[in-house]
């Protein structure tokens, strides 16, 4: 289940005509990028790295929307069949898959931002012989540790924090935060990074949440309730009132979305 959905590059044209389709104008991306041509280079370059890892080039996904829109881009005459973005040739254009049992987290991205993200089955072979194939399920706690793929280099804001704490009390069952836990490491990180300029100086999502499944006192299979409860406390402390692409509320919707369709 895709965790963004891009939106239509069509729908951008139809908004302006002679103006080029932007990454901004396509994924829910910000800084630098959003501002940048979707160019045919970029979008070569994601499709090859979708069939290297995916086998195919997955129809609605990055790559197929990358393409739409750089292809409008060189009909309008404003870029040209060899362009690259500055982020995809200096922040790379990549996709990778995390493995986890039943299922895996394919994350894509351009320059460093995620663009796209999907799990998807795998089959688990069940232990006695001749039994049907089992889809396993994916836990709180795996989401939290799916998020250092996604977004791990991200610094710890009181979005993430609030983010964290809910997906900890809803895993737990208990309204009481653990001394030492993930929910008290972020809330500390998110203090800590409040008081400093340079990101390179904070703390990121990935130092958080290392190890998140074992640092849980009790975890449980990530439900839609417990998505939309860990998305609102994401979007309360977020002066944006957004939740964060790549993020804990992205990552446990998208395991949720998983969950519906599998059978234990």
């Amino acid at each position: 289940m895709s965790q963004q959905q891009p939106h239509r590059p069509q729908e951008a044209q139809q908004q302006r005509q002679q103006e080029p389709i932007k990454y901004g104008d396509v994924f829910q991306v910000s800084g630098d990028l959003a501002g940048q041509d979707v160019s045919p280079q970029d979008a070569s370059m994601m499709q090859t790295a979708e069939a290297s890892v995916l086998g195919q080039v997955p129809s609605g996904g990055p790559g197929a929307a990358m393409q739409a829109a750089a292809a409008l881009n060189e009909r309008a005459g404003v870029v040209g069949r060899d362009d690259v973005t500055d982020a995809a040739r200096d922040g790379g254009v990549k996709v990778s898959a995390t493995e986890y049992p039943g299922t895996r987290l394919v994350t894509e991205s351009v320059g460093g931002q995620v663009v796209g993200q999907m799990y998807q089955y795998t089959e688990v072979q069940a232990t006695d012989a001749g039994a049907a194939l089992v889809q396993a399920q994916i836990t709180i706690g795996e989401a939290l540790e799916a998020v250092i793929t996604t977004a791990g280099n991200k610094p710890v804001e009181q979005s993430d924090a609030a983010a964290i704490q809910a997906a900890e009390v809803r895993a737990t069952g208990s309204n009481v935060v653990t001394p030492g836990g993930v929910g008290a490491a972020a809330q500390s990180a998110a203090a800590y990074n409040a008081g400093l300029d340079r990101d390179e100086d904070k703390i990121k999502l990935g130092d958080v949440l290392t190890g998140a499944t074992a640092r849980l006192p009790a975890d449980k299979v990530a439900t839609r309730e417990d998505a939309e409860g860990i998305a609102s406390a994401e979007l309360r402390n977020n002066p944006d009132l957004t939740t964060n692409p790549g993020g804990v509320a992205a990552s446990v919707s998208a395991a949720a979305g998983l969950n519906e369709g599998t059978t234990a």
